[in-house]
């Protein structure tokens, strides 16, 4: 399963804290099904790009908007010059 979507990335805590994207709910509700077992916090393995950048890492959910997050990696963001409050197409492929 492949998802495309436009998000704005923003920051959990301070410096040096966690940045994500929130994937759209239309998106959310489509991997809702895709949730591992209760151990793993509901967090779904994908493959991430955002331009010519791909990473590995995990979708969490989002329990209060009822969708996900993806994480964007510090290496990410360095090498696409991305700041907090920039918005950009992104792409998921879920790992099964």
């Amino acid at each position: 399963m492949i998802y495309e979507f436009e998000a704005e990335v923003w920051v959990s805590g301070g410096e040096g804290a966690w940045h994500f994207l929130t994937l759209p709910g239309e998106v959310g509700q489509g991997l809702k099904t895709l949730r591992g077992p209760a151990h793993n916090f509901g967090s779904i393995r994908v493959s991430a790009s955002i331009g010519d950048t791909v990473w590995k890492t995990s979708l969490f959910p989002d329990r209060r908007l009822g969708t996900f997050l993806l994480p964007v990696k510090a290496d990410v963001r360095r090498r696409l010059g991305l700041g907090v409050g920039d918005t950009v197409r992104a792409t998921i492929e879920v790992l099964i």
